[in-house]
């Protein structure tokens, strides 16, 4: 049996005491960077969709690290480009497969990327997976806990609503706890 969402929320939750600066830190420079490249016209949007896939493999690991209490660094959200093809190959096939599901109609597309949703974690995981692999691991391990999930992205759509009335301050708290709680997730549902 699944652990409740709102038991990997607490989970997340306890996992982030006394790491919040770290997380924080590391999703501000995260996000910087990313949105700083498409920031840049067509050549910007180029380079963000080359850099998006490695920097989706370090922020997975960055966040499985803080997930199961290992040393979490910084230069974590860096090392998807240590497996730069796979992660970039991930990224776009997903980009992809999530792009074409939505032009039948919007319902495919969100069944698609919540299928896909635990790629970056799968590639983390194992060294030598390669990108088709893993996403063909994330359908199967997502089978049966596509509307879990969904639930839980509604609960964060809630969280961000409520980031906006902060004008924004709350989201520097609520883009590392999603990620630490989706990193929960994934351990939760992985099967050997």
């Amino acid at each position: 049996m699944s652990t409740e969402n709102i038991d990997l929320m607490t989970m997340a939750r306890e996992s982030l005491k006394g790491k919040w600066g770290l997380a924080i830190g590391t999703f501000v420079i995260y996000i910087l960077i990313t949105s700083c490249a498409g920031s840049l016209g067509v050549s910007g949007s180029i380079i963000s969709l080359i850099i998006s896939g490695p920097f989706s493999l370090g922020a997975a690991s960055f966040s499985l690290s803080i997930s199961r209490g290992n040393e979490a660094k910084l230069e974590q959200i860096f090392q998807g480009f240590n497996r730069f093809v796979t992660a970039l190959s991930a990224y776009l096939l997903i980009v992809l497969y999530v792009l074409l599901w939505t032009l039948l109609l919007i319902v495919p597309g969100i069944i698609a990327a919540l299928s896909y949703s635990m790629t970056f974690y799968i590639i983390s995981d194992a060294q030598s997976i390669k990108a088709e692999d893993a996403l063909n691991k994330s359908k199967a391990m997502m089978d049966g806990y596509k509307l879990k999930l969904f639930y839980l992205c509604l609960r964060f759509f809630l969280l961000a609503l409520l980031c906006v009335l902060t004008f924004g301050i709350g989201f520097f708290w609520l883009i590392p706890f999603v990620n630490i709680t989706m990193a929960k997730f994934y351990d939760d549902i992985k099967r050997p």
